[in-house]
């Protein structure tokens, strides 16, 4: 019969070796700074009308008014726009009469790209272009790039573009102006401005909807 004696246990090591934890991080602080990099900042750029020195002061404003569109944001997602001065004074038709129109391609893009066509067949040209224009170098491809970018403020900066006025009322909502800025770009309207909403478009608005507009 086989001697019982005492067994002794080996005892396990308790030490937990973190080296692949130190190159798990310096691979996530890598990949993080890599992105940052490379991620660029998400902004909305906004050209103003600029005044040119060959046009009258007397009648910088009156050829502002001529082209210009002016879009009422209010609650409960409704919008509305006038063309021209609010009380007329130029050749436009309806001019500041004001119209109720809706978000979307059927709405307000489709009263943009009637008040704006040569600029959009001149975008879509050189959209095209510049599509034809592919290359391999980089450079090349960031020269291109910066070419376009020139071209294309040209044309939506040119005396053929409308000017937008866009107001908001303190019942709008912030999407809602989102929206509407979104469409300047889809448009080609390279010059357009936020102002506020005064009282005499209030009149308007209420005049439209009390069926008492002019």
């Amino acid at each position: 019969m086989a001697k019982l004696g005492g067994s002794k246990q080996k005892k396990m090591s308790s030490r937990v070796d973190f080296t692949p934890m130190v190159d798990m991080i310096m691979l996530l602080v890598t990949f993080f700074m890599l992105c940052t990099t490379l991620l660029k900042p998400q902004t909305m750029e906004i050209s103003m009308p600029s005044d040119k020195e060959d046009v009258k002061e007397e009648n910088q404003s009156q050829v502002a008014a001529s082209k210009a569109i002016t879009i009422l944001i209010d609650e409960n997602n409704t919008l509305y726009y006038f063309k021209g001065k609010p009380d007329g004074g130029t050749d436009i038709p309806n001019e500041g009469k004001l119209f109720a129109t809706t978000y979307g391609k059927n709405g307000l893009r489709k009263v943009l790209l009637e008040s704006n066509p040569q600029a959009v067949k001149a975008v879509q040209a050189l959209k095209d272009k510049y599509a034809r224009m592919v290359t391999s170098n980089v450079q090349q491809e960031q020269k291109q790039k910066a070419q376009f970018k020139e071209e294309l403020n040209k044309i939506k900066n040119a005396d053929y573009t409308p000017s937008v006025i866009i107001k908001a009322s303190d019942k709008a909502t912030y999407d809602n102006l989102i929206q509407v800025l979104d469409e300047m770009q889809i448009c080609s309207i390279g010059r357009y401005v936020i102002d506020k909403f005064a009282d005499g478009d209030r009149l308007k608005i209420e005049a439209l909807k009390n069926g008492t507009a002019q």
